[in-house]
């Protein structure tokens, strides 16, 4: 059976389920979503990324914060487990 290959944001965001334990990367780079967010996250600026990661682009960075935005935006509910 072929492994599925998600692809988001127009080929920016992709889940391939042996890469990075099937976690959201960046065009199919061993660069997660979580990993640009923290950055973001920590007062990293696009530029310093950039810097760190001169395989990524612009767009890429902005597409890591649409995903996570498309993710809170699903309605979630809470249960309580014994």
């Amino acid at each position: 059976m072929k492994p599925i290959k998600l692809d988001y944001i127009d080929g920016r965001i992709t889940i391939y389920p042996n890469l990075c334990n099937g976690k959201p990367t960046i065009r199919g780079k061993r660069i997660t979503v979580q990993t640009i967010v923290e950055f973001l996250s920590a007062g990293e600026t696009k530029e310093e990324i950039l810097k760190q990661y001169p395989s990524l682009e612009e767009k890429d960075i902005y597409a890591c914060l649409s995903f996570a935005s498309k993710l809170m935006s699903h309605r979630y509910t809470l249960q309580e487990t014994a």
